[in-house]
């Protein structure tokens, strides 16, 4: 059964955080963090507000908020163990980076038209129903503000996306080390397409960026972006 009440996400990117305490010099979308366009993706950050979603330990949001002069950037994540390590890594940046402890779904509930931008490098759109976070993405962003995400092209090794919005289980450990499931939306892309237009969303595009190794866990990745409708 999966586990909702745990910190499923307590373990990841520890053993980096002890060693790397940098700003992230570089912003990739694909899943190896190694290949693909940057941040040109969101358009002009300067002045903006913008919204990490699943931001995890913020290093994506960092970067953004060090070196594109936004407004602020709020780097939204429900895991404590995260938003500690974030607040840990990058809290001198504050205020220009804010980061939150929430749900993806009631941060944005309570940010009524408060963005510019919202983006998710394999965050909050992975691991929450789409048919729910979307709709409230659409109006926690400014009419012509945009959306963009980078999700699984396929699963890890290599099984296909779904054709419907259908979650599958992927293996977790609660803070204690125990095995357990998390809920993950592996899409293909025309189920992405509807979801959005359905959503409020208009000049939806895809792009596919292959995976550039070979492995068990190599992946391609979905680039998305769309507009919310004025």
């Amino acid at each position: 059964m999966t586990t909702i009440s745990s910190d499923l996400w307590h373990h990841y990117g520890r053993i980096r955080a002890g060693h790397d305490r940098a700003v992230p010099d570089a912003f990739r979308w694909s899943w190896g963090q190694d290949s693909g366009p940057g941040t040109e993706v969101l358009g002009d950050l300067c002045g903006r507000v913008v919204g990490d979603l699943g931001a995890g330990a913020a290093r994506h949001a960092a970067h953004l908020a060090a070196r594109y002069g936004p407004a602020q950037v709020v780097a939204v994540d429900a895991s404590p163990a995260q938003y500690d390590m974030a607040v840990e890594l990058f809290g001198h940046l504050a205020p220009r980076l804010r980061v939150v402890r929430s749900g993806a779904v009631p941060y944005l509930h309570a940010a009524d038209g408060a963005h510019d931008v919202l983006y998710s490098v394999f965050g909050a759109l992975d691991f929450t129903d789409p048919r729910v976070l979307l709709p409230v993405a659409a109006t926690a962003l400014k009419p012509g503000g945009r959306l963009v995400f980078s999700t699984l092209a396929h699963y890890l090794g290599g099984g296909l996306a779904q054709p419907d919005v259908v979650a599958a289980d992927v293996p977790a450990r609660t803070p204690e080390g125990a095995a357990t499931t998390m809920r993950r939306w592996v899409l293909q892309e025309h189920v992405w397409v509807k979801l959005l237009d359905g959503a409020g969303f208009t000049g939806i595009s895809v792009d596919t960026l292959p995976s550039t190794v070979a492995g068990p866990r190599a992946a391609g990745t979905l680039l998305v972006s769309a507009v919310r409708r004025a």
